[in-house]
């Protein structure tokens, strides 16, 4: 069964019926990918609480076996998360690369070194509706070459299922396939990548019909990787010409074909699934390629914000350089995120500037601005994307603290509630209930 978004003239696909299992499950119900079902952050179907605590609309909490900031992906019953834990705690601790001093002004000074223990790569399968383990497997033992953000983990990547099978990737260590019941299917090795600054990896893989695909940009030979979902056999590789970023690919089809469309510095590529080669291209982002695009209304939507601000609706269907061509409907050049991807719900666009918790949203067809610059008091830095459901947004902060905002042309947040844990992961929904995975615990927020 595959996740993808389809696009014709005249419409776009965006909510799929999934068979898995013998049974129906809709979109409401699995949430494949780090940004949902449709690639936009969204289940529009759903309605969580609003409002939450450690004693109130808390129906599960349970204490994680190990760090990263992987957003959490689900299917039907089962949530799979990615981990990474000391495999030796006998062994020498993570040390940093050079003194403060050196580094400063590199930017390198917020840089945790190469550890010295193996760190154990972990694929975590919880119980959806009690957060009980129902399977943990260790892709590989490893002592990572680089070091990481201190902000960050060797675990910062998300996987993604079909409803079948579950990938994950954890950059330099490799590619794994397991079934929904935790049976290894195959693996691959990837590039090992040289990270700027040494801030660590952090693209997650993407689905593309039976293809696996892969993005690793990085200080070396950035590639971009297609591998058989069922076998792990490669089927190509293409050489990049980006340095590093950690966007992660979104897919979609387009005339009846597989496209994978990758955010970058230099320039915005989408390729065919099938033979790797570029269908179009156009002009890019700023530096750091974080977001990961965002699809609907028949467009992408490319946006990035370090030393800068860039969003670019660009047409699908278009094939070529599509820099300053009509395909490029409209830009926007305010207040566009670093670490977070931007939301599509409705026919909106919200998303936050830099990592600063200040607010703004677009109309999605015009690129009309409704409202900017707006200050969501309560909140500090932010790393995880918001979320939407049928009436509200979710933006969660690296605190705790979550803004609860009414869908609309204005801003009115209608509740601010605090947990006790910090979090870099995006939340995620499905059903009625708000998953949240910090850096210690994993709620589900879910009506009492």
């Amino acid at each position: 069964m595959n996740h993808y978004h389809r696009y014709s003239p005249t419409a776009v696909l965006l909510t799929l019926i999934a068979i898995t299992n013998g049974f129906a499950a809709t979109a409401a119900e699995n949430w494949p990918t780090w940004r949902g079902n449709d690639a936009t952050g969204a289940a529009l179907e759903s309605n969580p609480p609003t409002t939450w605590s450690e004693t109130e609309n808390v129906a599960w909490k349970v204490k994680l076996t190990g760090g990263g900031q992987s957003t959490p992906v689900v299917w039907a019953d089962k949530i799979f998360i990615l981990q990474a834990a000391s495999a030796d705690e006998s062994a020498e601790p993570t040390r940093r690369p050079d003194s403060a001093e050196q580094l400063r002004g590199t930017g390198r000074s917020s840089v945790v070194g190469k550890t010295q223990r193996p760190v154990n790569f972990n694929v975590t399968c919880l119980d959806r509706h009690t957060g009980n383990l129902l399977w943990e497997r260790t892709a590989t033992t490893a002592i990572p070459h680089e070091g990481h953000h201190q902000a960050g983990s060797f675990a910062p990547y998300s996987a993604v299922t079909d409803g079948e099978l579950v990938f994950a990737s954890f950059g330099s260590r490799g590619l794994y396939c397991f079934d929904l019941a935790g049976n290894p299917q195959w693996q691959q090795d990837l590039h090992p990548m040289t990270i700027k600054y040494g801030f660590g990896e952090g693209s997650s893989p993407a689905l593309a019909g039976d293809v696996v695909v892969v993005v690793q940009d990085h200080e070396g030979p950035s590639k971009i990787s297609a591998f058989n979902k069922h076998t792990g056999k490669a089927l190509w590789e293409v050489d990049r010409d980006e340095g590093t970023s950690w966007s992660t690919p979104v897919t979609v089809e387009v005339n009846g074909r597989y496209q994978v469309i990758v955010n970058g510095t230099n320039r915005i590529r989408s390729y065919d699934s099938v033979t790797g080669k570029v269908v179009w291209e156009c002009g890019g982002m700023t530096r750091n390629v974080i977001p990961t695009p965002v699809l609907g209304f028949g467009r992408v939507y490319c946006s990035s914000g370090f030393h800068g601000s860039i969003m670019k609706a660009i047409d699908l269907g278009h094939a070529g350089d599509l820099t300053d061509t009509d395909a490029v409907a409209w830009s926007y050049d305010q207040g566009t995120p670093y670490v977070s991807s931007a939301l599509l719900a409705g026919d909106r666009i919200y998303q936050l500037e830099d990592i600063k918790p200040i607010f703004s949203c677009v109309d999605a067809k015009s690129g009309a601005v409704l409202y900017s610059g707006e200050r969501l008091r309560g909140l500090k830095q932010v790393y995880a994307s918001p979320v939407a459901s049928a009436t509200h947004v979710y933006v969660l902060d690296r605190n705790g603290n979550t803004a609860v905002i009414e869908r609309g042309d204005t801003l009115k947040v209608v509740a601010l509630n605090k947990l006790d844990d910090g979090f870099d992961a995006s939340p995620v929904i499905v059903g009625n209930a708000l998953y949240l995975k910090g850096n210690n615990y994993f709620y589900c927020i879910a009506a009492s």
